[in-house]
């Protein structure tokens, strides 16, 4: 079974890899500028071999690319299962393409998805250009290179796990979150028409949480759980990355005690066909 320190590693390789194409170089180029061998190239591109600091700095040298250096940081202190907080300052300093390998092989080494989403529409179920935006924004809020076409593409690449007959997704969208509107009219009335086309559909679960509805315990903020082994809960300014097992049952039952209270199927379109008529289109 692929351990999350295993899916961390292989996603710092790919992000190894990607740059090392970017700056126009073969992997026996980079082991002749380091004076590595080229087995150790290969290891590190393919994530078997933890790279050391030391390696991610000599990296970045090799392709020119200094700015790439903290970045390869922040990714290698994500392989560290035992840190909880995660700085985004660390793991976006070379935008969000890095961050995004992570999350589609978290997806894919996972069979059981659940998640909580407050204020905006699932990743998992965004539309290129209503991902487009929340990126943009996000390179533009933290100051971060704007890596949004890559990070787009990755992003579409991870939904490919929705057509995966060995996985379920079990999500609940606060209705909020169907009117919180960061983005144009036109790209909000496109993403709540593939939404409303989820409901229903096989291995997805779909619930909204319904305004003025009655909660057993309200819901403080966004979350996703990972099988039975991980919760990730992102804050403004790092992501909590939760591995005990009361942790994990703790929101396992904040989970359930908010499902209790959700809309399915035609009532959860409703909510969803109530939200895309609001729109203003003219």
């Amino acid at each position: 079974m692929t351990t999350d320190f295993q899916t961390a590693r292989e996603a710092l390789g790919a992000r190894l890899r990607e740059l090392r194409v970017e700056a126009g170089l073969e992997g026996k180029d980079i082991a002749a500028a380091l004076g590595w061998q080229t087995s150790k190239v290969s290891r590190l591109q393919n994530g078997k071999q933890t790279p050391t600091p030391s390696d991610l700095s000599a990296w970045a040298r090799a392709i020119s690319r200094p700015d790439a250096e903290a970045e390869l940081h922040g990714l290698l202190a994500a392989l560290d299962m035992k840190q909880r907080h995660r700085s985004w300052r660390r793991q976006l300093a070379g935008g969000h393409r890095g961050r995004q390998e992570i999350a589609v092989r978290q997806t894919e080494t996972t069979t059981l998805i659940r998640g909580l989403e407050v204020s905006r529409i699932p990743g998992l179920f965004q539309t290129p250009e209503y991902a487009r935006v929340i990126f943009d924004s996000n390179a533009e809020f933290r100051g971060i290179p704007p890596t949004t076409e890559a990070a787009v593409e990755t992003r579409m690449r991870r939904q490919e796990a929705l057509y995966d007959p060995e996985k379920t997704f079990r999500f609940l969208v606060c209705e909020a979150a169907l009117y919180h509107r960061s983005c144009p009219v036109e790209v909000m009335a496109e993403q709540l028409d593939r939404l409303y086309n989820l409901v229903g559909q096989r291995r997805i679960e779909l619930g909204i949480l319904p305004f003025g509805t009655q909660l057993r315990r309200t819901a403080p903020h966004a979350f996703w759980i990972y099988d039975e082994r991980l919760v990730i809960v992102e804050t403004i300014s790092e992501e909590l990355w939760l591995t005990g097992d009361d942790d994990v049952r703790l929101y396992e039952r904040a989970w359930d005690w908010l499902a209790e209270a959700a809309e399915y199927g035609t009532p959860a379109r409703r909510l969803i066909g109530r939200a895309r008529a609001s729109l203003d289109l003219t």
